[in-house]
């Protein structure tokens, strides 16, 4: 009997081998046939549509070096293509510090950034867009060597944007400094604004909050994720750890009166 069940064990343990190793083939093929099919043609897509801007090893160093130049008060300054090498990504619905979700990759891909001259490509195929994402992350060793982060919720209160709201967006507007870049009018005209660089060393402006739409929209759940997760690469930080949900809203409706979405 004792000779019977330690066969019987023996065939048992042969077989939940041979199962976890049809698994995990199994797993590995449709995982690296997948992930290298769309990598692939992705390659394909990037080079039709992203080399010029973005360089053919994605360190934004194509053939458009400069994707636009502007003038304020004298100060000379230029928009340069987004380098992919290094994985920073400034719109996002992660934490600070964290890579894209796979749906903001496709959201900038396929919406585009506006005054960025990064254009929409909505009318490339859903399945090439997916493929470009995918390419998109075999530039930048982050990918590969980080975990992803968790999404942000993000649920609009239904007092955003009321006067009482607003007031106390405006006092945290100011204790905050955030007039020191963007201004006491939102202009971007604060007395730090034309010392600004970002990660790369570029000269970049703060955002004037009366000129129109925000580069990630500027629906009250956009200008919340803006202060949540920070425009990594920027000088514009995370307030997630030093405002509480709240206060952030709060901000949010002050930053609304500011762009005149809101009386």
């Amino acid at each position: 009997m004792q000779q019977f069940s330690n066969k019987y064990k023996g065939i048992l343990l042969v077989l939940c081998f041979i199962i976890m190793s049809w698994a995990i083939v199994a797993l590995t093929l449709t995982n690296d046939n997948a992930y290298g099919a769309d990598a692939e043609q992705g390659k394909k897509v990037y080079a039709k549509y992203c080399v010029i801007c973005h360089g053919a090893k994605g360190d934004g160093k194509g053939l458009m070096d400069v994707i636009h130049r502007n003038e304020k008060s004298g100060l000379v300054w230029s928009i340069y293509p987004r380098d992919f090498t290094v994985g920073t990504y400034k719109f996002r619905t992660t934490a600070t510090g964290c890579l894209p979700d796979d749906s903001d990759l496709m959201r900038m891909i396929t919406e585009g950034i506006p005054r960025s001259g990064m254009p929409s490509h909505e009318d490339v195929s859903l399945e090439d867009r997916k493929s470009v994402a995918e390419y998109i992350k075999t530039l930048s060793p982050r990918w590969e060597e980080e975990d992803l982060c968790d999404v942000i919720e993000v649920k609009k209160p239904d007092w955003v944007a009321s006067a009482d709201s607003i007031m106390k967006g405006e006092k945290i507007y100011k204790d905050m400094k955030c007039w020191e870049c963007h201004g006491n009018e939102g202009k971007g005209d604060g007395t730090k604004a034309d010392d600004l660089k970002d990660d790369w060393g570029d000269k970049i402006l703060p955002f004037n909050f009366t000129t129109g739409t925000l580069k990630r929209g500027s629906s009250p759940e956009n200008v919340y994720l803006t202060f949540t997760t920070g425009l990594d690469g920027t000088g514009m930080p995370s307030y997630e750890d030093s405002l509480n949900e709240k206060d952030r809203w709060h901000l949010v409706s002050y930053t609304l009166k500011l762009m005149g979405k809101v009386k």
